[in-house]
């Protein structure tokens, strides 16, 4: 019983894109069944490298394919699940450029451009509002 008790308590490991139209605005998307916008990406299979998962859920969630050339990146951050409450959610995160128009397939049910500053005009995880997008506006402006 223990040992499931600290297997729930396991964080969730996760990849995450940050991907900005022309106009500077980051891709968010917003999951079945949920109210909060999230950066697109997901878990890893097993043995799976963390930038070919991230291709593999863009693909699967938004139908676009990724440019793995074009990957900087942002860093890893840590904050509580939107839809997996009591539990941590760690991400590696990037910046990505992709081809194609994302659509929202699979369990998106919706997508949204939001500026990188607050004020983003929807409801955000607290991982993308605290730390993701905050770190991709330092990348912007370093240039």
């Amino acid at each position: 019983m223990a040992a499931l008790a600290s297997h729930a308590a396991a964080p969730i490991e996760i990849v995450a894109a940050v991907i900005l139209d022309a106009a500077g605005q980051v891709l968010v998307v917003r999951k079945q069944g949920s109210e909060t916008f999230i950066q697109p990406g997901g878990k890893p299979d097993p043995g799976e490298a963390p930038l070919q998962a991230l291709a593999r859920e863009l693909h699967e969630e938004l139908g676009v394919h990724m440019d793995p050339g074009s990957a900087q990146p942002l860093g890893r951050f840590e904050a509580w699940a939107v839809h997996e409450h009591g539990r941590r959610v760690h991400a590696q995160v990037w910046r990505v450029q992709v081809t194609g128009t994302p659509q929202a397939q699979a369990e998106i049910a919706e997508l949204a451009w939001v500026p990188l500053q607050a004020p983003h005009g929807r409801r955000l995880a607290a991982l993308s509002e605290d730390h993701i997008l905050p770190a991709a506006a330092r990348a912007v402006a370093a240039g």
